[in-house]
């Protein structure tokens, strides 16, 4: 398949903010392949570390597949783009056609093997590695899917997925992405594994990762839909690695697919949004146990107040 990949240079006050925005734009169009490439501090050591070079220019790059509604497509972001002045972040559009495999063996270039914590470790699956002792290695090929392990938001899942997650729990991974998030639920002991995502190609990624770790197919369940539509049975584990306006319009259905041992995790959030998220969690009767913060982004992990929940 073709693509046209759409180049959002960019410059503004609060990157942060900025790539949040950009985002979630392309996300709103079902843009593939959605690449960041933003300065960031230097990450605390074996975190997110030997992965991209920091950029001269900040921009945000997506893959949209080359239809006949493709330039129809275009400028509705464009118009959207524009708006972004309204923010005081200026832009700059570029447009290229470009094949899919041309697309992949480029990403592959910067996809390195980063150590996520002391025990769990990313290896992109072209790359050769020796496994340590105790190591859970997860080989990943992300594909035109989101998901590599090296962004603050995925690493900061995986750390606190590998804090809360009991053994036997079932797993419920909202935006899988490359289905990094159900390989590491599913190598920590998670038991029953589902994973949602909107975007077809992703759901097609993540099957192709989770059968490169060996991880039992009878364990997992890959769904290409929302959140709402989804079974409601509460599960024990919940991760939602997004963006912050996503995460507070599906809490009401998160809320209800959580019990009151239920750990979920909400990740994406930039330090700006975490209001809008805080009052979110409080009108759905949510309360946070454990913060995270690293760079401009914060994780959260939280559960039920159930009393609350009673007497409303």
């Amino acid at each position: 398949m073709r693509f046209k990949k759409i180049i959002i240079q960019f410059d503004a006050g609060n990157l942060m903010l900025a790539e949040e925005l950009i985002c979630d734009i392309f996300f709103s169009f079902n843009l593939k392949g959605v690449v960041c490439d933003i300065p960031l501090d230097e990450p605390d050591e074996g975190f997110g570390t030997n992965t991209l070079p920091t950029p001269e220019t900040c921009s945000i790059t997506g893959f949209l597949p080359l239809l006949a509604s493709s330039d129809i497509i275009l400028e509705k972001i464009k118009e959207k783009i524009s708006n972004l002045s309204n923010f005081n972040i200026q832009t700059n559009i570029q447009t290229e056609i470009v094949d899919e495999k041309d697309w992949s063996e480029a990403w592959k270039a910067y996809f390195e093997v980063t150590k996520v914590t002391d025990r769990i470790t990313i290896k992109p699956a072209w790359k050769a590695y020796n496994e340590g002792k105790d190591e859970i290695v997860i080989h990943l090929d992300p594909g035109m899917a989101f998901g590599t392990g090296t962004h603050p938001t995925t690493a900061m899942c995986i750390q606190m997925i590998e804090t809360y997650l009991k053994p036997g729990s079932t797993f419920l991974d909202v935006g899988t992405g490359s289905g990094i998030l159900m390989i590491a639920a599913a190598r920590l002991g998670a038991d029953s594994i589902t994973g949602i995502d909107t975007d077809e190609v992703a759901i097609q990624v993540a099957q192709q990762n989770l059968a490169k770790n060996n991880i039992d197919p009878g364990r997992c369940n890959l769904l290409c839909t929302t959140l709402d539509k989804t079974d409601p049975t509460p599960c024990n584990f919940i991760v939602a690695s997004i963006i912050a306006q996503v995460i507070v319009d599906i809490l009401p259905a998160i809320s209800i697919r959580m019990a009151p041992d239920t750990i979920t995790i909400l990740s994406g959030i930039i330090k700006e949004r975490k209001i809008d998220v805080s009052a979110a969690l409080e009108a759905n009767h949510l309360f946070v146990i454990h913060e995270e913060y690293r760079d401009e982004w914060v994780a959260l992990a939280v559960k039920k107040n159930y009393a609350t929940s009673v007497e409303d």
